[in-house]
């Protein structure tokens, strides 16, 4: 038998490779993804289990529910608003120049992500307060007071949400091909326009993804909130102060604003991550 009457072994396809991969996954790192579901699932199945199902209906039909609810959902948004447009040039400024100090830049802009949300609430205090850095001056020239706001609710959200959108703005833009840009130069395009006309509709999906990004954790913010805003229904209770201000009194009530809570929140994200977050193939 020749060389060339001999079977050669045919490579397999795509679809079976990848269904011998998927087959062949390794027990050591089966059990602690499955451990890892189990750890972030179980909490919410426990929600679930204990909810009072008879009495969800009455909860539900409380004023202040709905007043929280909105008016979460409301300063959740005007902070994302703010992130936007603070935060898209701001990443852009991270990502395409080059200046001293931009490692400490980005550090900075990174640290609420890290910093407790009640220390970033103090810091607003000392820098936005009546007798704060900056707030003195607003009250004394302007006479804005934020502390103690719905103003400042939206204030103290941006605070540890835009990091968020920061980061993948900027990451969305070290991915894009910067020739874009330079050839829009070329043909005599400003900087600005450049930038308006060609960088924004590249990286519109990874803006989409960061404001989603900070929708969700502008939603469920507390420690700052409570911390420079306060709990006052009707004016500054978002969901999450109403939830830890029910748990005091009424356990069954805090199940009950943390169901519609963590409802608004999977339906929002499910919504927008398949949308905007999903790599296209």
């Amino acid at each position: 038998m020749t060389e060339l009457d001999r079977p050669r072994a045919v490579p397999p396809e795509n679809g079976s490779r990848r269904g011998r991969l998927r087959r062949g996954v390794p027990l050591p790192l089966m059990l602690p993804a499955l451990v890892g579901l189990a750890f972030l699932l179980l909490p919410l199945l426990a929600l679930l289990i204990r909810a009072p199902w008879r009495t969800l209906p009455e909860q539900l039909t409380g004023a202040e529910v709905w007043q929280a609810l909105r008016l979460s959902l409301v300063s959740a948004t005007a902070a994302t608003a703010v992130s936007l447009v603070l935060g898209v040039p701001l990443a852009w400024l991270l990502a395409r120049t080059d200046f001293p100090g931009r490692r400490l830049v980005r550090a900075l802009v990174t640290l609420p992500l890290v910093l407790p949300p009640v220390v970033g609430g103090v810091a607003l205090l000392l820098a936005l307060g009546r007798g704060g850095v900056i707030g003195q001056w607003l009250d004394a020239w302007f006479g804005i007071t934020l502390p103690f706001t719905t103003a400042a609710v939206v204030v103290a959200e941006a605070f540890v949400a835009m990091p968020f959108l920061v980061i993948s703005v900027e990451g969305t833009l070290r991915a894009a091909d910067p020739r874009y840009e330079e050839a829009a130069a070329t043909l005599g395009a400003s900087r600005f326009t450049a930038f308006r006309r060609v960088t924004l509709p590249l990286i519109a999906p990874g803006i989409a993804a960061g404001a989603v990004l900070a929708w969700a954790r502008a939603l469920g913010e507390f420690g700052a909130t409570i911390t420079f805003a306060g709990n006052f229904p009707g004016r500054t209770q978002t969901m999450p102060l109403a939830v830890y201000l029910a748990l005091q009194n009424d356990p069954d009530a805090a199940i009950v604003l943390s169901l519609v809570l963590l409802t608004v929140s999977i339906a929002v994200l499910a919504a927008l991550r398949d949308r905007w977050m999903t790599p296209s193939t």
